[in-house]
């Protein structure tokens, strides 16, 4: 026990639920009827791990689009109805996050999503009660990822120091946040947006402590 983390944060979108190619898939048909042809794996790409609010930086400065005022509102509303269809919890996450519990590890999670986003996400998979009401977003602080501050934040909340922390990741802007608080990160590879192009090279590029693909290998990993 004594080796054990005293927390694990836990991202939402790809590493709970499967909701990244989806979400992908939504921006790319979004951006293409704004005046730009995009393809769900160039969002993939770009945007994985990213808050609405820089998803629409980049696209005005890089792409020189001028999306609406409610982007944001807009995309959020278009994700809700198509997770409602589609998403799915990723295979092992609520075996894995009881055994966590039975051994006295808390855990929460982190996500660059709203609150709501989280919760919807969480509550149609069926892993809201896991968490204990132990949910945390980058809307709630000054700088989302690759920038330290949820992970930080949400340590801090949890009454975990950084150094007993251990983040579960799936995207390069979420590896760094992680490596930016001085926490431990492990790279989660299971999600369906891992499969697109170049991407996994990104992951292996990213510094995480350590890449696994099941979440049913995680208890082993952090040894138990």
């Amino acid at each position: 026990m004594a080796n054990l983390p005293e927390l694990v944060i836990f991202d939402c979108d790809g590493v709970l639920v499967d909701s990244e190619p989806i979400a992908a898939k939504v921006l790319a048909q979004y951006i293409s009827t704004h005046g730009r042809a995009t393809t769900t794996d160039e969002c993939l790409q770009l945007f994985t791990g990213l808050s609405l609010s820089s998803v629409a930086k980049i696209i005005t400065s890089k792409w020189q689009i001028q999306l609406p005022d409610n982007f944001v509102e807009q995309l959020r509303a278009l994700d809700r109805a198509a997770f409602a269809n589609e998403l799915k919890a990723l295979p092992g996450v609520e075996r894995t996050i009881n055994l966590l519990k039975q051994r006295g590890i808390k855990v929460c999670v982190a996500s660059s999503g709203s609150i709501e986003k989280i919760t919807h996400s969480l509550s149609i998979t069926n892993l809201l009660e896991l968490f204990d009401g132990n949910i945390f977003s980058a809307t709630n602080v000054a700088n989302g990822k690759p920038a330290p501050d949820i992970f930080l934040l949400s340590a801090d909340k949890m009454g975990a120091g950084a150094e007993n922390t251990i983040v579960i990741e799936d995207s390069p802007v979420g590896i760094t946040a992680g490596k930016n608080a001085l926490m431990r990160v492990y790279a989660f590879s299971g999600g369906g947006h891992t499969k697109a192009p170049n991407f996994m090279a990104r992951i292996n590029n990213a510094g995480a402590d350590m890449i696994f693909s099941s979440m049913d290998e995680l208890p082993k990993l952090l040894g138990f």
